[in-house]
This record gives structure tokens, C-alpha cells and sequence, in this order.
């Protein structure tokens, strides 16, 4: 059974959100924590490496989880942060890499479960969730044409990767100035394939104070 260890990446200022979102609270508990202990219990994660905004912010985030082995201040983009977090990875101890939004917080076990066993067999995997709407490209205010939405799928994460795949497709994109809108693009360039597993419309993104609301409906439910 190969290792796994999860970056957990929460290092955004939240400017559209007013505030840190990661550290909202959510049903009392911070956003962020959801997501860390969505990990922390799940059998197949053996270790979590969580990137901050700056490192002060992890103070308190240790008790209780002792799967976190490295707390770092992020970078200046987002994959910036996930590099960051990614050199604080144990290659010793990893054979697969997790890296998920921290402003996810109800991940489920299944959907970690899928991701994992993707990335076992793909060397990379992204979970998915089927377009409902009719999607078209436009230029300014014209519509171009319209899209197959069979086609088309929303990405989530957590996406994982085989850890010497994730490297070579890091160490590409900084060497090319390279960045993508979320990290399977990276490995994307390499030739890679990247697989599909089963996204959860649950598994939102909070980036707006009403998303915590929709979060406390989807608690509920």
C-alpha cells in the first residue's frame, strides 16, 4: 500500500471574503479545521503538511493532529504556496501526494478514498463534476459558439499526484514561468494522463460569506 501525505493548502489574504475565509467559522469550528480533520482520521493519509498565510497562523493547529508535520508561510500565488508546502513533503515516506483547497471543508472520505486510488493507478487524478448548464464562449459581449458540455467537466480537489510525476511537473512550470489554474494543469504539460474520478456537488469552495450559509444548508442535508 503506497504512502500518501496531503498539503493542505489555506495561505490566502480572503480579499474578496473580507477576511481569511479559511479561519471563518463554520458551526464553530474554523473552516480550515474541517478540512484538516477530514484528513487527520482518514486511514490512508499519513501525514500533512498545512500552508499558511504566514506561520504564525498554525499556533494550535498541532493539537490533536498528529499528522501534521510541517506548518509553512505560502508564497505569492497559490502554486507558489503548494510548491512551498510540497519541499516540507518526506519523499521517504510519500509515494503519493494530496493537495486540496483548505476552504473545502466537507471533503468526504470517499472522495479522498477516489482521488487516491486514481492517482495509484493513473499516476494522477481530479475529481469531477458533470456541467448542468449550457456553457458558451464569448469575446466582450458576443457569444462565439456554444460548448459540448459532455465535454466539460468542474475540477475540485483534493487532486493527487505520484510524487515523482508531481515534482518533474513543479520543477517544469517554475522553470517555464508557468502557472496554471489548478495543479493537474501542471502535470498536464508534461504529457501526463491525468483521470477522472467522481467529484461531490457538496465539496464546495467557500469564497463568499454566503457560501458558509450554503455549507450550513449542505451540513444539514
Amino acid at each position: 500500500m503506497k504512502n500518501v501525505t496531503a498539503i493542505i493548502v489555506a495561505a490566502g489574504s480572503g480579499r474578496r471574503f473580507g477576511s481569511p475565509k479559511q479561519f471563518a467559522l463554520l458551526r464553530g469550528k474554523a473552516v480550515l479545521a474541517w478540512s484538516l480533520d477530514a484528513f487527520e482520521s482518514h486511514p490512508r493519509v499519513g501525514a500533512i503538511v498545512v500552508v499558511l498565510p504566514d506561520e504564525k497562523w498554525g499556533r494550535g493547529l498541532k493539537a490533536g493532529r498528529g499528522k501534521i508535520t510541517a506548518v509553512v508561510a505560502g508564497g505569492e500565488h497559490r502554486q507558489d504556496s503548494v510548491f512551498k508546502g510540497f519541499l516540507r513533503v518526506d519523499p521517504r515516506r510519500t509515494d503519493i501526494v494530496l493537495v486540496h483547497d483548505g476552504a473545502r471543508p466537507l471533503v468526504t472520505a470517499e472522495i479522498i478514498d477516489r482521488v487516491i486510488e486514481g492517482a495509484e493507478k493513473k499516476g494522477a487524478a481530479v475529481p469531477v463534476l458533470a456541467l448542468e448548464d449550457t456553457v458558451k464562449e464569448i469575446k466582450g459581449r458576443a457569444v462565439v459558439r456554444t460548448l459540448d458540455r459532455a465535454t466539460l467537466v468542474r475540477v475540485q480537489t483534493p487532486q493527487g499526484f505520484d510524487l515523482d510525476l508531481f515534482k518533474r511537473a513543479l520543477a517544469r512550470a517554475r522553470a517555464d514561468g508557468f502557472y496554471g489554474t489548478d495543479d493537474a494543469a501542471l502535470v498536464e504539460r508534461l504529457g501526463a494522463p491525468v483521470a477522472t474520478v467522481r467529484g461531490e456537488a457538496k465539496n464546495i469552495k467557500i469564497t463568499s460569506p454566503g457560501d458558509l450559509r450554503s455549507a450550513e444548508a449542505l451540513l444539514d442535508d
